[in-house]
């Protein structure tokens, strides 16, 4: 009677840089945290844990495993392995996540996302594109911009969007200054832009959905589309007009918390439902329960283990933790932001 083969669980991966060319500048942050050569400066973020392509493309954008699968093959050989039983259960294979480095080099333009419900609708995808900024660096002063501070009919915005009043775009949206450590949810639908000068970590849903509002001064390539290939009034039909005061804005937001616990959350319970993320800042160790994650490395040395081995750690690594690879540990002087899927739930967020 031959032997049962045993079983193969997905292994830690240390993750190259995954750096599309973008439309807007940036990326000399990500460079210098990951210690690259200076690039051409349109490369301003780095695809993580990525099964995601950018909007359009066959490939591009996706994870390459170093055994030479994409993460989304893999993913899909083996997604208890991966992903956890639980997962499956409520997601199927479905990551349910993308992370991303982004360092903006210029301020972004004024756009927003679909929510699921337009996604489903207009564009035949489950996902719609709620995100999360987790703040690494930021200079001096430096802002993001989110939801209109007052009502804005459809009439109004219109006319911003035809005659591509960047001025008044910009004039009508929150300005938030943010500095490290400050976590931001940004629910699908509401406008935003992200200013000059900030490096974060982003958590979204896996689309590469943009509604462009603002595109004068930005060369989009040829065949772009600003609107998703959508007319233009359906497509501004998936912009949250409302207004975003104080306590709304405040449901949104959370500041860094020096005193936060190891393994502290960095976003709004809100978040919860599209991903998770946490800082594991240690000076010794820590344990880590077996889940699907994306760790970045944003300071420190140190070391990560699990029973099928060790990788030393330095500041802009990146990791990716299967869930199959067991409990794992932290060692070291360390400060990690470990990004998660939603917590396995059945219910659907819209």
């Amino acid at each position: 009677m031959s032997e049962r083969a045993p079983i193969l669980r997905p292994a830690v991966v240390r993750l190259e840089p995954n750096r599309p060319r973008r439309f807007y500048r940036g990326g000399a942050r990500i460079e210098e945290l990951r210690r690259l050569p200076r690039g051409d400066g349109f490369r301003p973020e780095d695809w993580i844990a990525s099964t995601t392509t950018l909007y359009g493309r066959e490939r591009d954008g996706l994870t390459l495993l170093p055994d030479g699968r994409f993460l989304r093959d893999a993913v899909a050989e083996d997604p208890a392995g991966w992903l956890g039983a639980d997962h499956v259960a409520a997601f199927g294979g479905d990551t349910n996540l993308l992370v991303k480095l982004l360092d903006a080099g210029e301020r972004l333009p004024v756009h927003c996302h679909p929510p699921r419900a337009f996604a489903r609708r207009h564009l035949g995808c489950a996902h719609g594109k709620t995100e999360a900024w987790v703040v690494v660096a930021a200079e001096p002063d430096a802002l993001v911009y989110v939801g209109f501070r007052n009502d804005a009919d459809t009439a109004t915005l219109t006319d911003w969007v035809v005659r591509q009043d960047r001025a008044a775009l910009l004039e009508a949206l929150n300005a938030i200054p943010v500095e490290p450590g400050d976590g931001i949810l940004v629910p699908a639908g509401v406008p935003h832009a992200i200013g000059a000068g900030v490096l974060i970590v982003e958590l979204q849903e896996p689309t590469d959905f943009s509604i462009l509002l603002e595109h004068a001064g930005f060369d989009l390539g040829a065949g772009a589309t600003t609107t998703l290939g959508l007319a233009e009034d359906t497509a501004l039909s998936a912009v949250d007009r409302s207004a975003w005061n104080e306590q709304r804005l405040a449901r949104i937001l959370r500041r860094r918390d020096e005193r936060a616990a190891v393994g502290a959350t960095l976003l709004p319970a809100a978040a919860d439902v599209f991903f998770r993320a946490e800082r594991w800042r240690i000076d010794s160790d820590a344990r880590l329960d077996p889940a699907y994650a994306a760790l970045v490395v944003i300071a420190g040395s140190g070391e990560l283990a699990t029973a099928a081995g060790r990788w030393p750690l330095d500041r802009g690594d990146v990791m990716l933790v299967p869930h199959g690879a067991g409990s794992a540990s932290l060692a070291g002087v360390l400060d990690v932001i470990r990004c998660r899927p939603p917590a396995p739930a059945p219910e659907a967020a819209t």
